[in-house]
C-alpha cells in the first residue's frame, strides 16, 4: 500500500481498520474470520485491524457477547487520537519560534558588521544559499518594482519556477510592479510558458528578445544582483546609485525593443525560427564565434550549431566565413540587434 506513514505519536489507522469499520457499521461481528471472509482479507490483517480499532477505542465489546462489537462515534475519540501529535507540534513551533528569535539576533550583529567602516555598495555574495538569502530579503522589502533580465530559454526547472512563482505572487500582492525580460528561445519552452502565463495572470510582464545584456535583477532603482563572473554560484550585490541607475537604464532600452511574451507555436513556428537565423546570419557576419552566439541568444551550443549549419547550407557555403560573406551580399545581415563586431 502507498500509505503515508504517521508521525511519531500519532495514532496509525490503517486503510485495512477503516474497511473493517465499515462493515461492522453494516452489521459485522467481532469474529475476525467472519470479517475476512466477507471483506476479502487475510484472517491476520482482519484480526489485527479489530485488534487496533479496540486500542483506539474506536469499537467496544458487547457485554455478555464475546464475539460482538460496536462502533463508537469517532468524534468522541477524536480528541484522545490527536493529543500527542497536537502536543508535538505546539512542541516544535516552540522551537521553531526560539530558533527565529536566535536568527534574528544573528541577523542584528550580521547587519551591525556591515554598517562599520566596510564599503557595502559593492557586495559579493559568495554561495548560492547566500545569493538565494539576499534575493528573498531584498524581495520582502521591496516597494515599488523590480525588474530583471533573464538569458537563457531552455534550462529552465519546473521545480525551480514553481518556487519563484510563489515568490513573485507576494510580491504581486503588495502591488509591487514586475517587468522581466527574457530570450525569444523561452517561447519555445514549455514550463516558461507556463510560468509565465500564471504570472501574467497575477498581474506581470513578460517581453523578449533575441539578444540580451546579460543576467540582472533590480530592486525599486536601488539594489541589483549581478552573476559572480567566474560562474560560479555566487553574486554581487550593487547599491552603488550611479551603477544601479546605468543598469535600470539598459534595462529599459532593451524592454522598450522587446515584444509581449507569446509562445512559439502562437506565433507560428516558421516565423520563430526565421527571425532566429536572421539573428545568427547577422552575428556570423560580425564574427562571433559558436559558443558566443549560443550565449547571446539563450540556446545550448548544440542547438546553435545545428541552425548554423542549416544556415550554411541553405547558403551553399563551405565555410562560415563564406557564409558571412554570402549573407552580407544577400543582405541578411540587416538586423537591429546585430552584433557590433568580432569576439574572442
Amino acid at each position: 500500500m502507498n500509505e503515508q506513514k504517521p508521525s511519531p505519536g500519532s495514532p496509525f489507522i490503517d486503510e485495512d481498520d477503516i474497511l473493517v469499520y465499515g462493515w461492522i457499521v453494516d452489521g459485522g461481528s467481532g469474529r475476525p474470520d467472519h470479517a475476512a471472509a466477507e471483506l476479502g482479507l487475510p484472517q491476520e490483517r482482519a484480526a489485527t485491524a479489530l485488534k487496533r480499532l479496540a486500542s483506539l477505542g474506536l469499537v467496544r465489546p458487547v457485554p455478555d457477547a464475546p464475539d460482538e462489537v460496536v462502533v463508537v462515534d469517532p468524534d468522541a475519540v477524536a480528541a484522545t487520537l490527536t493529543a500527542p501529535l497536537r502536543a508535538a507540534i505546539r512542541q516544535q513551533e516552540e522551537q521553531l519560534d526560539l530558533i527565529h528569535g536566535k536568527i534574528d539576533r544573528l541577523r542584528d550583529h550580521f547587519f551591525a558588521g556591515r554598517t562599520g567602516n566596510r564599503d557595502f555598495t559593492v557586495e559579493v555574495i559568495p554561495t548560492m544559499e547566500e545569493v538565494r538569502a539576499a534575493l528573498n530579503r531584498a524581495s520582502a522589502e521591496c516597494k515599488e518594482e523590480v525588474v530583471s533580465s533573464q538569458p537563457g530559454g531552455s534550462g529552465r526547472v519546473p521545480e525551480a519556477m514553481e518556487e519563484a512563482l510563489g515568490r513573485d505572487h507576494a510580491l504581486l500582492a503588495r502591488n509591487v510592479r514586475m517587468r522581466t525580460l527574457y530570450h525569444h528561445t523561452a517561447r519555445f519552452n514549455g514550463p516558461s510558458q507556463a510560468y509565465v502565463a500564471a504570472a501574467t495572470a497575477l498581474g506581470a510582464e513578460y517581453r523578449t528578445s533575441h539578444e540580451l545584456f546579460g543576467r540582472v535583477i533590480i530592486y525599486d532603482k536601488s539594489l541589483a544582483f549581478l552573476p559572480e563572473r567566474t560562474g560560479s554560484w555566487g553574486g554581487v550585490a550593487v547599491r552603488e546609485p550611479t551603477i544601479v541607475g546605468y543598469l535600470y537604464d539598459i534595462f529599459e532600452q532593451y524592454w522598450i525593443r522587446a515584444t509581449p511574451f507569446s509562445d512559439a507555436a502562437q506565433d507560428g513556428l516558421e516565423q520563430v525560427a526565421k527571425e532566429i537565423h536572421q539573428t545568427i546570419v547577422a552575428l556570423l557576419a560580425a564574427g562571433l564565434k559558436d559558443e558566443s552566439i549560443a550565449r547571446r541568444l539563450g540556446m545550448s551550443l548544440r542547438t546553435a550549431r545545428r541552425h548554423i549549419a542549416d544556415i550554411m547550407e541553405a547558403l551553399g557555403a563551405d565555410s562560415r566565413f563564406q557564409a558571412g560573406v554570402l549573407a552580407a551580399r544577400a543582405r541578411l545581415t540587416d538586423h537591429p540587434q546585430a552584433g557590433s563586431g568580432p569576439e574572442k
